[in-house]
């Protein structure tokens, strides 16, 4: 049996660039990157970078664990085995939520 959501989830880290974050799925490739105010976020075609420049909602998530708001772009990001992603605030509130460390060690309850 599990011993936490994520790991009965299969959450892995993945790099941030992999992700379109308008989709928010793992890629498995590099995306499109699409700076604003300094950031760098990413999109898997021309709409999305189109969406990230023009929609505030496309550029921000909640954190599962702490249900805090997050930037997609300074958020630690984990995949599920289908691809969905899900936004962390930091990999502290990732591992406290089960997700694998990149030594493939679940960290969590």
């Amino acid at each position: 049996m599990a011993d936490s959501k994520a790991e009965a989830l299969g959450l892995k880290p993945v790099k941030t660039a992999e992700v379109c974050m308008v989709n928010n799925a793992f890629m498995g490739k590099a995306q499109i990157p699409v700076k604003i105010n300094g950031k760098t976020y990413y999109g898997c075609c021309k709409n999305c970078a189109k969406r990230l420049k023009g929609e505030r909602s496309a550029r921000y998530s909640k954190d599962p664990l702490t249900g805090k708001e997050v930037d997609k772009a300074a958020a630690f990001i984990a995949a599920k085995p289908d691809g969905d992603v899900l936004y962390f605030e930091s990999e502290e509130t990732a591992h406290n939520y089960g997700v694998e460390s990149e030594e493939g060690q679940t960290h969590g309850h």
